[in-house]
């Protein structure tokens, strides 16, 4: 399945070392002016070679759109884009082409589909993502007309990790370090243990926490549709991410009922809550207060050491990878957080306005 999403949809397709990544965006509303400076700026935070905590791989990852904008703004029809490839070392994936790599999609892959594409992991490779921080990019110069914002930051890396909610810090900080922490101090303590894991060859995984404002009641559906259940499916679609949560997740069960409801009360004419325990969400559907979850990515699974394997015989051997990797996921991780996010509330945004105007539709 390459495609996400229900009105506003992203198929994606390309692979780490092949010509390049690209998409095709269907469902976008006519008339969005695209801010391209801005698009490239969600690119250049997923990018590589930002800093000596990710990747030394070199790409400038500059989109060229294809089709369905017209003299800066969104057209209605599908829109076509494509990223080119500039810095690939294929080589470095000779030594495990008949090789299976521990953790990695390698096996998997080759035994679903009886082949499979070494150089960089192929189409299982995060270099996907950047066709999503496109959408996204795009999903979120649309949702800012309607005065909704999305923004993550990394929350933990290994044992270190902030306290307490989103509401304790400046968001507006998250991009002054290249962790992407709010919290200078913590964000030097994961600078360092991420080095330090670097510089032994090994990886690290930790969390990126996320909060969307100024959504309106409503978005979601009861059932199968529920609004946490379509922005978990999002981010566990992204690649190492192992676990997701909304509101309290799972620390609610450490509550009592009369401690955990949500008391609702009147907020000068509008109906509020004075806590946020559902995370904005409740009975699968938006109720106006902020949106907040976290997601859980594993250390990289490239390990620069030797690891005990088997080859495709099912010979046992040792494998020392090769390569350029990132020694911790996270930094590069947040813009994808928030780019699926986007994507996702755009698409119920779209889908609940659907069903307005098909209920009104006598009055139209």
């Amino acid at each position: 399945m390459n495609t996400f999403g229900n009105l506003f949809r992203l198929t994606s397709f390309g692979e780490s070392h092949g010509a390049g990544i690209g998409g095709v965006i269907d469902g976008c509303p006519a008339g969005t002016e695209l801010d391209m400076a801005f698009i490239q700026q969600e690119l250049d935070r997923r990018k590589p070679g930002q800093s000596k905590l990710t990747t030394p791989r070199k790409e400038n990852d500059e989109v060229q759109f294809l089709s369905g904008v017209y003299e800066g703004k969104t057209t209605g029809t599908p829109i076509g884009f494509i990223i080119w490839n500039q810095n690939q070392h294929s080589s470095d994936y000779d030594n495990i082409k008949s090789v299976y790599r521990p953790s990695h999609a390698d096996y998997t892959y080759q035994t679903k589909y009886g082949l499979r594409d070494p150089r960089g992991g192929g189409r299982s490779s995060a270099r996907e993502t950047i066709a999503r921080c496109v959408a996204g990019a795009i999903a979120k110069l649309v949702l800012k007309q309607y005065g909704i914002t999305i923004q993550a930051y990394t929350s933990q890396v290994g044992s270190i990790r902030l306290e307490g909610d989103y509401n304790a810090y400046d968001l507006s900080l998250t991009e002054q370090n290249p962790v992407r922490c709010p919290d200078a101090s913590k964000a030097e303590e994961m600078a360092c243990l991420i080095e330090e894991v670097k510089s032994k060859g090994d990886t690290i995984g930790g969390t990126v926490s996320c909060v969307i404002q100024g959504v309106p009641v409503g978005l979601g559906e009861p059932a199968f549709g529920k609004l946490h259940a379509a922005l978990g499916h999002a981010m566990l679609t992204i690649n190492a991410a192992k676990g997701f949560e909304y509101g309290d997740g799972f620390h609610a069960g450490l509550y009592r009922g009369s401690e955990h409801n949500d008391i609702f009360f009147n907020d000068k004419g509008c109906i509020s809550t004075r806590t946020n325990h559902s995370g904005g969400i409740q009975g699968g559907i938006s109720n106006g207060q902020d949106i907040y979850f976290k997601v859980a990515f594993k250390s990289v699974a490239t390990v620069l050491m030797e690891q005990p394997t088997v080859t495709v015989e099912g010979k046992e051997t040792v494998l020392k990878a090769r390569g350029r990797h990132d020694p911790c996921v996270l930094p590069r991780a947040v813009p994808i957080v928030e780019a699926m996010a986007a994507m996702t509330i755009l698409d119920y945004y779209l889908l609940n306005r659907a069903y307005y105007l098909k209920g009104n539709s006598s009055d139209i």
